[in-house]
This record gives C-alpha cells, structure tokens and sequence, in this order.
C-alpha cells in the first residue's frame, strides 16, 4: 500500500492512502501536535466528508490499537523471510514481575531479542531497558529457535 506524504507549509504534513475498498483517508499531523483523521468522499477525492481532531494521547491509543496486530503480522512475515529466526509470545512468569527489562538481560543471557510486550489491549513495541514487567504480560521474542527456547524459559519462570 502506497502512502503519499504532502508537505503543508506552517501547518505540518499530511498522510494520505487508499483503501482496498477504494476509500482516502488522511492524517494532517500539525506541528503542535495534533492529528486530524480525515475520510473523504467517495465521489470526489479532494473533499473531506468525515474529519475528527485526535489529541496526541488519542492519536497513541489510536496507533496502538490499530498497531499491535500488525506488528504480529510483520514479525510472522519476517520470520517467513528470514531462515532461522523464530517469533514467539511467552507469558511471563511470576520471577520477573515488577522487574525492568534491563534486569531481566534476556539479550545478553539468550541472544534473543523482546520486540513488543503486550499488556491487556495495549501494546509496546520496542521497550526500552527501563520497561517494568508485570506479571501476565505476553512478551514477543524472536530469535534463533535456541535464543527463542532460553528466553522464553526465563520469562515464563
């Protein structure tokens, strides 16, 4: 899917794509930081029919929501692609709740990388070392299948 990014002088940028169903829709992303989410006509593509201003807050929730399942879509494609690497979800365990993913040193111990921990509806892609776990959290791995297998032993535990 093609994105087409238009620069708006004093304002910010706009994203525009085209549905599979033949659908625009567009986010104007200001420089103070708000998004409006536009939806045009169907009869005439330059004319907004829909147009909702998000907060940066909603704009987050919004990319999240519409962001974990296609963050699991790329990692399941990139394992397709990649001979070796592996993706898997582990529940974590009780041993590392309330711990920092620092702490837990699953890179450096297995070789293998977290690349998203989901929390109840809400997702974080790439967390930072100073990321706190909490129990129940599924934590996405990918790695060799031997990485995949150790961390995931230290992370279900």
């Amino acid at each position: 899917m093609e994105v087409e990014e238009t620069k708006l002088p004093g304002i910010g940028l706009r994203h525009d794509f085209v549905t599979e169903s033949g659908r625009r829709i567009g986010i104007i992303s200001t420089k103070s930081g708000s998004r409006h989410l536009s939806i045009y006509r169907e009869d005439d593509e330059d004319a907004v029919k829909a147009s909702i201003e998000l907060s940066q807050e909603e704009s987050s929730i919004l990319a999240e929501l519409l962001g974990a399942p296609r963050v699991i879509e790329r990692l399941k494609k990139l394992a397709e692609q990649v001979e070796g690497i592996k993706t898997v979800g582990v529940p974590l365990g009780e041993r590392l709740g309330g711990r920092t993913l620092g702490d837990a040193a699953i890179r450096s111990r297995t070789g293998a990388s977290i690349v998203a921990v989901f929390r109840g509806d809400e997702v974080t892609p790439s967390p930072t070392p100073d990321f706190r776990f909490q129990v129940g959290d599924k934590v996405v791995v990918v790695g060799t299948e031997d990485g995949v297998r150790a961390a995931s032993a230290i992370l279900e535990a």
